[in-house]
């Protein structure tokens, strides 16, 4: 803070221009439906729907959970009313605007460096939207508070939240430098690039969040620094470009059949055009990984069948910010779901995890992210990870994984200890996928430390796809799966009684009903064997009839 300090005091007057010196556009598509929703007065952002109209009320304290307000102060908004490209959605966007400037300008929030940058990125990259047709004192007062963030912005680097905010802030000194000609701020912002970019992602590729969204955000944010940086003559360091290619690979690997990404940590599920647009823009070719090893994540696939699994430990945790409430640690959009996995077959999706919803109310925020929201084991209805405000408390210490490959076929073994210290239990997790792609098994098993007594129940839930039909079989121990495509697959287990309950997924941001196959393993039993098998077409006429208990 001392460095900020001196490094504020020492800027000469902002210059305010009549217009930015450079104009640039924002990148990426806004939501036509998000954008009709804002006209009626409802702004939706990360599972949260509220009102957002004009009288001051939106920016207060009490319009939302910190991570919705964020949003709003940061004017995500601006992008979906632009999609609607009608001059009412054009008027909304200034009338909100003006709306900020004289009600919520003030706000903690709306100083928050990470809520101004994403801000200043806002505003420049839809000023010709916004802005470039209005009235002169409309652009002006935009342009004296672009100076006054600019300021701040830049004077906040390098930024001290150990997640994607950081970069959301470098970014909006970079573009704040570049609209104003501010060459001190773009010396700064250099200076502190590489060093961020080391911070922000993993050798793999992956982001220190373990979030697909957020690494497709991050990855966004790159593509945009790129950007700027040569819009305007400057050469980018080295390392931005590798890590675009990097990040862009990464993502590859969490992205399933139809084109979109898995549900892990924060990431709902989502369309695929933003994913096809943002690894066109950053240039990512070639096959997706099969592993990140530094990031904790398993890619298994074989004929038409994929496999996404989290098999590392959770990211780093920090406080919370006092003032806005926004978390600070990488763990902010964390969920308690080690050990889960997805799969699709072709573009069906069959076996998901719930999906987020982070800007919500802390009961359904949290129920989404409890270890039970996810395709895994759950002991002593017991998250594996202690779900906390900031992010998370207890959680596991040590995640161990190890994958083998023969002859087409795929193995991965993983363990987790984050029922260590209140049962004493470590969760092993093996998972098998025949070189067909037709045949996936796995193994589950409770191993407890000695004296710590005998085995507390569980559970385990593999939560289907909205598009997924489960048929329970006669003998409680196997369920038929109907998928989209009109495929049969049947689950089965050895060890436990097999269940259908009701689910739900978070899906484009709404929640949709769903199903979910539960095996709850027999009492004193340590060890569930389950497998996930496909049904010949002739094998589907009669699926009553089917069932058998010999899972592996």
């Amino acid at each position: 803070m001392r460095g900020t300090r001196r490094f504020i005091a020492g800027l000469k007057p902002v210059k305010v221009p009549d217009a930015p010196a450079r104009s640039f556009r924002d990148l990426w598509p806004g939501s036509p439906d998000r954008g009709a929703r804002l006209l009626r007065g409802e702004f939706e952002a990360l599972g949260s729907s509220r009102r957002l109209e004009t009288g001051g009320e939106a920016w207060r304290e009490e319009a939302g959970p910190a991570t919705w307000r964020a949003a709003a102060h940061g004017f995500a908004w601006l992008r979906d009313l632009r999609a609607l490209g009608t001059d009412t959605a054009r008027m909304r966007a200034r009338d909100l605007t003006e709306d900020w400037l004289a009600h919520g300008g003030q706000a903690e929030m709306a100083q928050a460096p990470e809520v101004a940058a994403a801000r200043i990125s806002a505003w420049l990259g839809h000023w010709d939207f916004l802005a470039a047709t209005a009235e002169d004192g409309f652009q002006r007062r935009l342009l004296v508070r672009l100076a006054q963030d600019g300021r701040l912005v830049a004077g906040a680097l390098p930024a001290e939240a150990i997640h994607r905010g950081a970069l959301v802030t470098l970014k909006g000194a970079i573009a704040a430098a570049v609209a104003l000609e501010e060459e001190a701020w773009m010396t700064r912002a250099l200076r502190f690039l590489p060093g961020e970019l080391e911070r922000q992602f993993h050798p793999d590729g992956g982001h220190v969040e373990r979030s697909p969204a957020q690494l497709l955000a991050a990855l966004q944010d790159l593509i945009e620094i790129r950007n700027l940086l040569h819009g305007t003559g400057i050469n980018p360091p080295p390392v931005l470009a590798a890590m675009i290619e990097r990040a862009g690979q990464a993502l590859k690997l969490f992205r399933h059949g139809d084109g979109g990404l898995a549900q892990f940590n924060g990431t709902r599920e989502e369309g695929s055009a933003l994913l096809d647009l943002v690894l066109n823009q950053g240039h990512a070719r070639g096959r997706a990984p099969m592993l990140l090893e530094d990031t904790g994540f398993h890619r298994l696939q074989a004929g038409r069948t994929l496999v996404i699994a989290d098999a590392g430990a959770p990211p780093p945790p920090r406080a919370r910010d006092s003032a806005t409430g926004l978390p600070r640690g990488g763990d902010r959009f964390a969920h308690a779901g080690t050990l889960a996995f997805e799969m699709s077959v072709g573009r069906d999706r069959v076996i998901v995890n719930c999906g987020a919803a982070p800007a919500a109310e802390a009961e359904w925020r949290d129920a989404l992210r409890a270890t039970a929201a996810h395709s895994t084991l759950v002991l002593a209805d017991t998250n594996s990870s202690e779900l906390k405000e900031e992010g998370l408390g207890r959680r596991p210490e040590r995640v161990e994984a190890d994958r083998h490959e023969s002859n087409g076929a795929q193995w991965l073994e993983a363990s987790h200890d984050g029922w260590r210290k209140p049962f004493g239990a470590v969760h092993r997790r093996r998972l098998y996928l025949a070189e067909t792609g037709d045949d996936l098994r796995g193994e589950d098993m409770i191993e407890l430390a000695e004296g710590s007594g005998p085995a507390p129940g569980f559970v385990l839930r593999f939560h289907l796809h909205p598009g997924v039909t489960a048929t329970p079989q006669i003998d409680d121990q196997a369920v038929l799966l109907k998928l989209a495509s009109n495929q049969y697959w049947r689950l089965r287990a050895k060890g436990a009684r097999v269940a259908v309950e009701e689910s739900l997924t978070i899906a484009g941001g709404e929640a949709r009903r769903t199903s979910q196959v539960v095996l709850i393993a027999d009492p004193k039993v340590d060890t569930v064997q389950w497998a996930i098998g496909r049904v010949p077409p002739q094998g589907a006429a009669e699926p009553a009839e089917g069932g058998s208990t010999a899972p592996a």
